[in-house]
């Protein structure tokens, strides 16, 4: 068991052995979001909190990821499918609410093998059915996909999963896939930074601790994003169903 220092700007400021391992985790998280479009949180989330509080991991990383989607976003702009976020935009927010309703009233640890078996199930049936034969479902599943996945970001700071899946079965390519991924997350990003700010979990000292990680996280998009450029269809497929089998086994044990 590790013991947990905080990872506020005068924790990492005075310690800087703290400071490159949030660095080195930061890097990771987001060079992975730079080839493939997600999971920064989720992965950020997961290994920072063996360091540092969830109470302060969560706010840190918001603010972290909120960063990566207008970066991202901003590079793929013209390559955003406005029409998919018609459902998942609405959705994301009911998400939010019920999430954090369920973050507030009860235990949310009860809620994550739930989470595994969804996230590993739907990987199962895309890799025994292959990626590009997936069924192409309607915009309106963007609707639950968002909601579901608006929970999982209240609940466990990236609510990827949930919106991958739609995205891979509305078959877009990897471009646009993460295009489109970005608004969801930027939808989601600015919703949860009102809530948190709104309830004291957000202060000063964490936001400033978050600007002493914003290089390690342009440097990793930066270079994530020229891998992305280069990998094929099939092989980002491949990735995303990868990054998703570790999240879901991450959940179950």
């Amino acid at each position: 068991m590790f013991s947990q220092s905080s990872l506020s700007f005068q924790t990492l400021w005075h310690e800087p052995i703290l400071w490159a391992t949030a660095a080195i985790i930061v890097f990771v998280a987001f060079y992975v979001r730079g080839v493939i479009g997600f999971g920064s949180g989720l992965i950020s989330v997961a290994l920072l909190t063996l360091f540092f509080p969830i109470k302060e991991v969560v706010p840190v990383v918001l603010l972290l990821d909120l960063l990566g989607s207008v970066l991202l976003g901003a590079y793929d702009f013209h390559e955003i499918r406005w029409p998919e976020l018609r459902w998942l935009v609405p959705g994301s927010f009911l998400g939010l609410l019920v999430g954090s309703y369920i973050l507030a009233d009860s235990n949310a640890q009860s809620l994550t093998r739930f989470l595994g078996l969804f996230i590993l199930a739907y990987t199962l049936y895309a890799l025994l059915l292959k990626p590009e034969r997936l069924p192409r479902i309607s915009l309106r599943w963007g609707l639950p996909l968002g909601a579901f996945g608006g929970v999982i970001g209240s609940l466990y700071g990236g609510g990827g999963p949930p919106v991958v899946a739609y995205l891979q079965m509305r078959h877009l390519d990897k471009r646009a896939f993460r295009a489109t991924f970005q608004g969801v997350a930027l939808t989601d990003n600015v919703l949860r930074l009102v809530v948190y700010v709104y309830l004291a979990l957000m202060n000063v000292s964490l936001a400033v601790g978050f600007l002493m990680l914003v290089p390690p996280v342009l440097v990793s998009l930066w270079t994530g994003n020229h891998l992305h450029l280069r990998i094929p269809q099939r092989g980002f497929m491949l990735a995303t169903l990868a990054l998703l089998a570790g999240v879901g086994i991450k959940y179950l044990i």
